[in-house]
């Protein structure tokens, strides 16, 4: 059923009352996600942090349902909460208006606080977490570069300031600097006196992705296994079906043989979730990144496009040769190029 959404959030004067994304800034020992949401005292939060979980948990129908009363809220907080979580969560489920929406909302917020002088810190520092946020996870151009700036570590809630150390990691990983990002990812998580599952979980996929990149495929899948015995207990799988193009090859390598039916839910969170990725990324971008190939097709493309031999990733994968150069036909053939150099253009940096 289509959903009425806002057409103008309700603007406030930029006052704080609750915690941005309160789910994504909770400590909890895995296994007791819902029961720290369902903890939660504030009814409003607990609101925003159960939107928080489904999504994570890979249910973004209910996300978008949670989230929606929120969208028009005053308090700053609440609002940008709602806009981070329903932009992603439309992603998955198609609804790529409803998502464009919620991301021209937390540009706006975002140009807002900076042009208002006595717009309180603190606000400031909120909005440019979830505009760098919005725009780094979707490999878009950042069209400010204050956001790194504005989003104060300081000013943010603790597990927030491990997860925007992942925005960071990720947009350091886009620039090609691959040891860096994996520097920062260790910085973050030794830093980290309590650990916040949800910021240590996404950590883990940029450590995952920077290894590959560098092709220490073993460090690569230790950092996936630690970040799945995190996941697990609580089914916060959307993560990985997130950052699948991105892994590697590294979920097949781990996952498939002794989860096969989790690798299947996380496989279909990649599908609906890439698919409405690619309308807003391909577009803004120009970059045509491959839709027409299967997940796994995918993945063997990406290392092929990365200089990796057959051999390579067929003992990476833990698949034979045969089946390796079966599906890089396919590929080939679906993506009508001649030459391994061709792929690059169709493949995630």
């Amino acid at each position: 059923m289509e959903m009425n959404i806002p057409q103008e959030a309700a603007r406030s004067d930029g006052a704080v009352r609750h915690t941005l994304m309160p789910f994504t800034n909770s400590v909890f020992r895995p296994g007791h996600a819902l029961e720290t949401v369902q903890a939660i005292g504030d009814a409003k939060e607990r609101d925003i942090a159960m939107g928080e979980y489904y999504y994570f948990s890979g249910y973004p129908e209910k996300a978008v349902k949670a989230m929606e009363p929120y969208l028009v809220n005053e308090d700053t907080a609440l609002r940008l909460s709602a806009c981070l979580v329903y932009a992603y969560a439309n992603l998955a489920t198609g609804n790529i208006r409803h998502a464009r929406h919620a991301l021209t909302e937390m540009e706006k917020t975002f140009a807002d606080s900076n042009d208002t002088p006595d717009a309180p810190a603190e606000a400031k520092a909120m909005s440019a977490f979830v505009s760098a946020t919005a725009a780094v996870l979707l490999h878009l151009p950042l069209k400010d570069e204050r956001v790194f700036e504005t989003a104060s570590l300081a000013l943010l809630p603790p597990g927030l300031r491990f997860f925007f150390c992942y925005v960071q990691a990720h947009y350091v990983y886009l620039q090609g600097d691959y040891s860096r990002s994996i520097g920062n990812v260790e910085m973050a998580l030794a830093l980290q006196t309590q650990v916040y599952p949800i910021p240590t979980i996404y950590l883990r996929m940029i450590a995952v992705m920077s290894y590959m990149g560098l092709k220490k495929s073993d460090k690569a899948k230790e950092q996936l296994q630690l970040a799945w015995e995190q996941a697990r207990p609580d089914g916060l799988i959307e993560p990985f079906g997130e950052h699948h193009g991105l892994l590697g090859g590294v979920l097949e390598a781990t996952l498939k043989k002794d989860y096969p039916e989790e690798f299947k839910r996380i496989i279909n969170i990649t599908y609906s979730f890439s698919d409405g990725w690619r309308k807003v990324h391909n577009p803004d971008t120009g970059h045509d990144v491959a839709d027409n190939l299967t997940t796994t097709e995918f993945a063997i493309a990406m290392l092929a496009a990365r200089g990796w031999t057959y051999q390579e990733i067929s003992t990476h994968i833990g698949i034979s040769l045969n089946t390796v150069k079966a599906h890089m036909k396919s590929v080939m053939s679906k993506l009508g190029v001649e030459q391994k150099s061709e792929l690059k253009k169709y493949m995630l940096k």
